[in-house]
C-alpha cells in the first residue's frame, strides 16, 4: 500500500470534524480498537501515520500486532467515519465474526447517542409543572361526589 501526501489529505479531508452545534453539546469520549487484516502486514503502523495529524482525534498503536486505537469525541466523529475513510483510502479491516459484530455494537451505539444529543432538551422542571396543574383538575381516586351524610356508616 502507497502512501502518499495527496491520499494522506484526501483522508483528512474526510474526517472533518461535526458541525459545530453539536460541538457545543457534550458527548461521550470514545476508545476504540480497530483491528486490520492479518493478510495485510503493517497497516496499522501506516493508518498510525496517517490519522495522526488529524486535528481531535487520538491515535496509539496497540501492544498487540495489526491493531491500532483510537481516541475521538463523538460529536467530532465516529467509529463508522474513521474506517471507511481507511477503507477508501485502500486499508483492509479484520472481518472477522467476533469483529463484525462488535463494530456494528459500536456503530449503533455511536449512533444512538449523536441521534439523542441532536434532540433538544426538555425542560424537566416546566413539564412536571405541567402535569401537576392538570392533575389538579383531573378527578383522581379520591374524589367522591356523594354528600358526607351520606358516606357516614350507620
Amino acid at each position: 500500500m502507497k502512501m502518499n501526501p495527496e491520499r494522506a489529505r484526501e483522508l483528512r479531508d474526510k474526517l472533518k470534524p461535526r458541525p459545530a452545534e453539536l460541538a457545543l453539546r457534550p458527548g461521550s469520549r470514545q476508545l476504540r480498537t480497530i483491528r486490520f487484516d492479518n493478510a495485510w502486514p503493517n497497516q496499522a503502523q501506516v493508518a498510525h501515520l496517517l490519522l495522526q495529524g488529524i486535528e481531535r482525534l487520538g491515535v496509539s498503536l496497540d501492544s498487540r500486532p495489526n491493531t491500532l486505537i483510537v481516541n475521538y469525541q463523538v460529536t467530532d466523529y465516529t467509529l463508522h467515519n474513521i474506517e471507511a475513510a481507511l477503507i477508501n483510502q485502500g486499508f483492509h479491516l479484520d472481518n472477522s465474526f467476533f469483529t463484525r459484530l462488535s463494530r456494528a455494537i459500536k456503530y449503533f451505539s455511536e449512533e444512538t447517542e449523536l441521534r439523542n444529543l441532536s434532540v433538544p432538551e426538555r425542560l424537566v422542571k416546566k413539564s412536571n409543572e405541567i402535569y401537576s396543574k392538570a392533575w389538579e383538575h383531573h378527578p383522581h381516586g379520591d374524589h367522591d361526589d356523594t354528600p358526607a351524610d351520606l358516606r357516614e356508616e350507620r
